[in-house]
This record gives structure tokens, C-alpha cells and sequence, in this order.
């Protein structure tokens, strides 16, 4: 059976999260999202050390379907250089595999695909 990935990303609220994770269950690209307020983060941006609140999603995808995942949520993504990052799972429950391919629909990729020629 296919791989499971989570694909990580960060988002500056909670409604441009949700609003991202509705999109990618709609599509079939995910069975699931799971958002995280409340997250601290500092960094790196324009020769210094930056802090801002935001919001964390985690993405339940099959590993063929990350690639489309990254580009849907790049496309609508509010910030400049976002953090996508695909993550391979080591191992699934067999009952909550078979779930996450039941709701990640083969012709999603597809339609994705034809759309973009």
C-alpha cells in the first residue's frame, strides 16, 4: 500500500490556516488537517532575528499526493518564503491507513494534473 507523509506548514492566523486546510480536504488531496494556534516563532528574516505568532498545520496526505499538496498550499500562501516542509511517516496504524487512503481520492490527482496543462 501507498505511504503516508504529513506535510508541516505555518500560517500568521487561524482563518488563513483553516481556510488552507478546508481547501486541500475539498480537493481530496488530504484526508486531514490538523491546526495548532498559539505557536511563538523566532527567526531569521532580512539580516535579523524576528518573533511573530502563528499558527501551525499538519497536513495527512499520501506520499504521491505531496508534491500537489505543496503547490496548492504555496499557491494561496500569505507569506513570502513559506515553510513547506514533507515529512515521510514510519509507520501508520493499519485501520487509520486505510482511512487516510479511503479519503485521499486517486482521481483528485488527476483532475489536478489536467488542470494544469
Amino acid at each position: 500500500m501507498e505511504r503516508v507523509v504529513l506535510v508541516y506548514t505555518t500560517y500568521p492566523s487561524l482563518v488563513e490556516a483553516e481556510k488552507a486546510g478546508r481547501n486541500v480536504v475539498e480537493q481530496r488531496l488530504a484526508a486531514c488537517v490538523n491546526i495548532l494556534p498559539g505557536m511563538v516563532s523566532h527567526y531569521w528574516w532580512e539580516g535579523k532575528v524576528e518573533r511573530g505568532e502563528e499558527v501551525v498545520m499538519v497536513i495527512k496526505t499520501r506520499a504521491s499526493f505531496a508534491d500537489r499538496v505543496r503547490k496548492a498550499i504555496k499557491a494561496a500562501h500569505p507569506y513570502e518564503t513559506p515553510a513547506i516542509m514533507v515529512i515521510p511517516v514510519e509507520s501508520v496504524e493499519d485501520t487509520y491507513l486505510r482511512w487516510i487512503m479511503a479519503q485521499t481520492d486517486r482521481s483528485a490527482m488527476a483532475s489536478a494534473a489536467n488542470a494544469d496543462q
